[in-house]
C-alpha cells in the first residue's frame, strides 16, 4: 500500500516529475499529458458518482466506482516506464474492455434508438457524464500520441475506447431514469429561416 506522509518535495521544480520506479520526465511528455488526462477524467467521474444519488441511479453509480479505480491502475500503468514493470503491476486486461462491452449492451437495450445526435444536458448527472466521455476520448487521443512515441498493450487502448462509449450510453441511460428528455441535435437550428 502507498503512504504518503510529504505532499510537496519540490523536486518537481524544475518541471520534471518521477515516474513508477524512480525515472524523471517532462511534465508536458506525452506520457504525462496520458496519464494526466486519465486523473481528470477520473476526476469527473467522482462528479457523477456524487450525482448519482438516487436509488434508481445505483447501478450507474456502483459501476462508476469500479471505473475509478480502473482508471487509478491505468494511470499507474501508464506512468510506468516503457519496458518496465514492478512486482504487483496491475494491467489493463482484455476481461476488462469485454466487461464494458457487456454494461453497453446491457445499458443500452432499454434505451431507445437514436434517430440523431445527442446534446449534452437534461439533467446534471447527463451533462456531466457527457462531459467525462468528451475528456475520456482527449485522454484517448492521448494515449494514441504516447503510443505512437512507445506501443502500449492493446487493452489499454481499447479499454478507453470503449469507456467513452459506456459513458454515452450511461448519460443516455441518466435521462430516461431521471425521466429526463435527451436533447437532440437539430441541424442547422440556430440559421435564420
Amino acid at each position: 500500500m502507498v503512504t504518503l506522509n510529504r505532499i510537496y518535495t519540490r523536486t518537481g521544480d524544475d518541471g520534471s516529475t518521477g515516474l513508477v520506479g524512480g525515472a524523471r520526465t517532462r511534465k508536458n511528455s506525452p506520457r504525462v499529458e496520458a496519464y494526466g488526462d486519465i486523473d481528470e477524467l477520473n476526476c469527473l467521474i467522482g462528479i457523477c458518482v456524487t450525482l448519482a444519488t438516487g436509488e434508481r441511479e445505483a447501478g450507474i453509480r456502483d459501476k462508476l466506482q469500479l471505473i475509478q479505480n480502473e482508471l487509478f491502475d491505468l494511470g499507474s500503468e501508464l506512468a510506468t516506464p516503457h519496458g518496465s514493470s514492478w512486482s504487483g503491476m496491475l494491467k489493463t486486461e482484455v476481461s476488462h474492455v469485454e466487461r464494458l462491452e457487456r454494461w453497453i449492451d446491457e445499458l443500452n437495450e432499454s434505451l431507445p434508438d437514436l434517430k440523431s445526435f445527442v446534446l449534452p444536458g437534461g439533467t446534471l448527472l447527463n451533462a456531466h457524464l457527457h462531459l467525462a466521455r468528451a475528456v475520456c476520448r482527449r485522454a484517448e487521443r492521448a494515449i494514441i500520441s504516447l503510443d505512437d512515441a512507445e506501443r502500449l498493450s492493446e487493452p489499454v487502448i481499447h479499454y478507453v475506447n470503449r469507456l467513452s462509449d459506456l459513458l454515452f450510453v450511461m448519460s443516455r441511460a441518466a435521462a430516461q431514469l431521471a425521466g429526463a428528455s435527451e436533447f437532440l441535435w437539430i441541424p442547422g437550428a440556430s440559421r435564420p429561416k
